[in-house]
């Protein structure tokens, strides 16, 4: 029986203050309890993210990594990344004898552009409303392809990053659980040091480790040379295919 974790959240006080950390935990009890390993689709925007989330959560559950990242700018950055998660994820089964699946979306930028533009949020700073929708834009891909597939719950490794709001995410996902029938994950992978075990982990698999998030609103803020990026990721695909 999948447990939905708004009835570990229902039976806080309404002003209490909820921990997702404690929450996933409670809910792991349970899956114990019950003597079930349940199938989760967990968003990742890039292998850094599904590190120490990858190594936390399959010992508990059957894990299926998805990336769904329309977001990310130039186009070859987003291949260069999508190749870095699926050799990840090949890495890490290798290396723990897990079996952890990998699923990717198609490339639809005009999507999310078509979003920002619909929704006047070109100009919004970086961490404000353009994140926010960003993030619910991806979290409803991966719900809706969770119900497609049948798995029991849909999460992200988004809350890993420090810079990233894990009360705000954890929110999108349980308003995003009631247009489907698939429970949200909760989670704020970041804590037990998570983010520190996520970066001994890129430096344990030689993992590449990008440096703006991945959209051009965000290259732009941060200053970063666009033409570089899609060179070096080209001349790393190119490498990879020849390899």
């Amino acid at each position: 029986m999948t447990q939905d974790a708004l009835e570990i959240l229902n039976k806080l006080s309404p002003n209490q203050k909820i921990n997702y950390d404690k929450t996933l935990k409670q809910l792991i009890k349970l899956w114990q309890k019950e003597e079930v390993r349940p199938k989760i689709l967990l968003h990742s925007c890039c292998a850094p993210c599904s590190t120490y989330t990858l190594e936390y959560m399959t010992q508990f559950a059957e894990i299926t990594i998805y990336f769904a990242n329309s977001n990310i700018h130039p186009k070859e950055e987003y291949l260069r990344r999508e190749k870095v998660q699926a050799q990840f994820v090949a890495d890490f089964n290798q290396k723990t004898g897990q079996e952890v699946l990998f699923l990717a979306a198609p490339y639809e930028p005009s999507v999310f552009m078509n979003m920002v533009k619909e929704k006047n949020l070109k100009d919004e700073p970086e961490g404000g409303k353009r994140c926010t929708a960003c993030f619910q834009m991806r979290l409803d891909l991966v719900a809706e392809k969770a119900q497609e597939l049948g798995y029991d719950y849909f999460g992200s490794a988004l809350t890993i990053s420090p810079k990233k709001n894990s009360q705000q995410i954890n929110d999108l996902g349980f308003d995003i659980q009631k247009f489907y029938d698939v429970n949200y994950l909760p989670s704020d992978f970041k804590k037990n040091k998570g983010y520190e075990r996520s970066i001994e982990m890129c430096r344990e698999y030689d993992i590449y480790r990008q440096c703006y998030c991945g959209c051009i609103f965000a290259a732009h803020e941060q200053g970063i040379d666009l033409a570089a990026v899609k060179r070096e990721a080209r001349a790393f695909i190119l490498d990879k295919e020849e390899k």
